[in-house]
């Protein structure tokens, strides 16, 4: 595993590269003038020189490449357009808040999603299996808008069951503003995971070692349980592993929405400021999580299933 956990990191260095490439394109080339979005177009020509010569970009397109390739290996950022913070302490002080609101959102939907999407297929077919089914899709087919929208309204507005917006950096006192977004997620993700959960669960009860332990007499629950759940983690490990970098993503809307100062609020602000650095470093970090994602499920498939051979 050593062997091939080194091979895949030499070869996801081009990759890394090629991605940091495109979006050093994307924002220094292709978006326009990064000083003309700090100070306006109506600004002097020394304004102008000012600002590009504070953050380098009166310099030769290779040069910036090459500090830009200087900052990410370095984990050293720059500083914002619009706050002149330095990005990477935006990114240390925006993880705790982030991680508060996705760790316990994630791992709470993923479980409670594994088992729905087993009991509903142990039901396949009957009324339960397609009231369960029905809610999925309809569960899918309305927008996290309005999950929000109708959780800030009537559960904390008009019932006062939760906080309306807001965040406690206490250990405790944030989870009384976390709460109702990790519901909402919840309501928002469960569609979908149950449903995919259910499909890769029945495509296992039509093999033939299920069929065999049924002649041999073995109940349907230790075959669900024992056998067919285990069988199915590859597909369940592979959707639960790759959905672990689009955390950030997932909580763009409930951060800015619900007021908690996490990495999606500061990108969301990063894309209302037109603040290219920001905005750029947090393309590239979700690159680079995509790119160990699929890294880590290659890892997980031996684990749990040892047919898997890394090679």
């Amino acid at each position: 595993m050593l062997t091939f956990l080194i091979r895949r990191i030499i070869a996801a260095v081009p990759i890394i590269f090629g991605v940091a490439l495109v979006v050093f394109l994307l924002f220094n080339v292709v978006g326009g003038d990064p000083a003309i979005m700090m100070v306006g177009k109506h600004a002097t020509a020394q304004q102008m020189a000012d600002i590009r010569h504070e953050y380098g970009l009166d310099k030769p397109l290779p040069i910036q490449f090459l500090n830009y390739l200087k900052e990410i290996t370095t984990f050293e950022f720059g500083r914002s357009y619009a706050t002149r913070q330095k990005i990477s302490d935006m990114i240390v002080s925006g993880i705790g808040p982030s991680l508060s609101l996705t760790l316990p959102a994630f791992f709470i939907t993923t479980l409670i999603s594994v088992i729905l999407g087993l009991f509903v297929a142990y039901f396949r077919g009957k009324l339960i299996d397609r009231i369960g089914v029905i809610l999925c899709v309809i569960g899918m087919s309305i927008p996290s808008l309005a999950y929000i929208l109708f959780g800030q309204y009537y559960l904390a507005y008009e019932m006062r069951w939760f906080p309306i917006s807001g965040y406690d950096y206490s250990f405790p006192g944030r989870f009384d503003y976390l709460a109702l977004p990790i519901v909402l997620w919840l309501l928002l993700s469960i569609g979908y995971d149950v449903r995919f959960y259910r499909t890769a669960i029945l495509e296992e009860t039509s093999q033939d070692y299920v069929r065999t332990a049924r002649a041999k007499g073995m109940s349907e629950p230790r075959i669900f349980l024992k056998h067919v759940l285990k069988n199915s983690m590859v597909p369940i490990v592979t959707n639960v592993v790759l959905e672990i970098p689009l955390l950030i993503l997932g909580s763009f809307l409930f951060e800015t929405f619900f007021g908690i100062p996490g990495l999606g609020s500061i990108t969301i602000d990063a894309l209302h400021n037109s603040d290219f650095p920001v905005i750029k470093t947090m393309a590239f970090i979700m690159s680079l999580l995509l790119i160990f994602g699929n890294i880590l499920t290659d890892i997980v498939y031996s684990l749990v299933d040892p047919r898997v051979k890394l090679k």
